[in-house]
């Protein structure tokens, strides 16, 4: 049974507004669908319910600015269904635009932040281990679990608002201690002895173990103890698209698997299940089913937001060079990254290669290329897993060197 606490009946009651009782009228029916037996409080929200999908989108929050709301916590937006500040790169229909921006200023008046992200975590203050937290959007999700050892559960559209505006949420899901220890353990073929660039192997690997998990939280055994942030972030968004994975364990690299024990908990220790040489050049063929000399339209990288790092490793790798005529080039970013890119001392490589830099939405989810004939070429195995389907076009998962050289060339270059 659901137990409420003071705060809980006090929000409910109306003395911290009347957007903060009904947000909390609606969190009481999800705590008692999920079987939560009580609340605790967040350190922050990320909202996923800001990507405009329809009327309704606007409607809710529409009714929370109507009732005075305000958020409760520090409270960060996902991407958009475009991007905002650039709307002439648009390719979609006009009145996508106004009511896009209308969804930001109806967040931004609750007291959002318009970060327009799916990639938070890049941006400090981040969440520290062990805290409570709302995050929506599914890479966003599994990083915060797995890599910095913070709460969230699954939260969807409209679920993630009502838990800003109370600063609430049921005790369910992976905010419990019990739901977070490791079920499945995999054995992952050691980097050297797969003959795999470095890039594609952590984004094969997440795409694999998202298959496998069914459901389970799953520890990998295997990561090269060098494994950076911004490879934890390809494994799981990765996952995340191929099995709705919300969390994984990382042994000795991520904050709760320091050890099989800990990982598990009071779980008995499975047999490892191997994660192979072949198991990943199968998923990496899946996802890159384009020939070589095939005409190229575009690449697009950023899936999830590009971090400093990548934007420093990708004007190495454009140093000195340029697109073909015609190939258009897009970096998905935050706001705020791309501003510390557009000042600084890799921007000029990125320019004259023919990047652009993309903020506010990924370019898997918005109509940005201009191009209708041709293949697109990514690094991003969520973006090759999404790409297919929500743009109707053909996609290839490649290296970064790869992706570089068949933009150059305007055809897809060998391995």
């Amino acid at each position: 049974m659901l137990e409420l606490a003071d705060i809980d009946r006090s929000l409910l009651a109306g003395d911290c507004g009347a957007a903060s009782a009904h947000a909390m009228k609606l969190l009481v029916k999800y705590g008692e669908a999920s079987r939560a037996d009580r609340f605790v409080p967040i350190a922050s929200a990320h909202i996923d319910g800001c990507l405009y999908h329809g009327p309704s989108s606007i409607d809710f929050a529409q009714r929370f600015v109507d009732l005075g709301g305000q958020v409760r916590v520090p409270t960060t937006l996902n991407v958009a269904a475009l991007d905002t500040t650039h709307p002439a790169w648009h390719c979609g229909t006009e009145n996508l635009h106004a009511a896009q921006v209308k969804l930001n200023d109806l967040h931004v008046a609750l007291g959002c932040k318009p970060t327009l992200t799916c990639a938070p975590y890049q941006l400090l203050p981040r969440p520290r281990v062990g805290q409570h937290v709302a995050w929506a959007e599914s890479n966003a999700i599994v990083f915060v679990n797995s890599v910095l050892g913070a709460r969230t559960d699954r939260y969807g559209d409209f679920a993630d608002l009502c838990a800003a505006l109370t600063g609430r949420v049921p005790l369910a899901g992976l905010h419990r201690d019990e739901n977070r220890h490791a079920r499945a353990l995999f054995d992952i073929a050691p980097l050297p002895g797969t003959g795999l660039p470095r890039d594609l192997y952590f984004a094969a690997i997440g795409y694999v173990l998202g298959r496998l998990s069914a459901g389970r939280v799953p520890l990998l055994a295997g990561l090269p103890p060098d494994t950076s942030e911004d490879e934890l972030k390809s494994i799981g968004a990765s996952a995340a698209s191929s099995g709705a994975i919300a969390m994984f364990h990382a042994l000795g690299i991520t904050p709760e698997a320091a050890t099989l024990q800990q990982a598990f908990g009071p779980h008995a220790v499975p047999a490892a299940t191997p994660i192979t040489r072949a198991d990943l050049q199968e998923a990496l063929a899946s996802l890159c089913p384009l020939e070589a000399g095939e005409p190229v339209a575009a690449m697009c990288l950023g899936t999830p937001h590009y971090s400093r790092d990548e934007f420093a490793q990708l004007a190495r790798a454009v140093a000195g060079r340029r697109a073909a005529e015609g190939v258009e080039c897009y970096v998905s970013t935050s706001r705020a990254i791309a501003a510390e890119v557009e000042k600084g001392a890799h921007f000029q490589a990125l320019q004259s290669f023919g990047i652009r830099i993309v903020v506010d939405t990924c370019t898997y989810v918005t109509a940005g290329l201009r191009m209708r004939e041709g293949a697109i070429v990514t690094n991003s195995a969520k973006y090759a897993h999404y790409g297919p389907v929500n743009l109707r076009r053909r996609v290839g998962l490649m290296t970064l060197d790869r992706c570089v050289r068949s933009v150059e060339l305007g055809r897809v270059a060998p391995p």
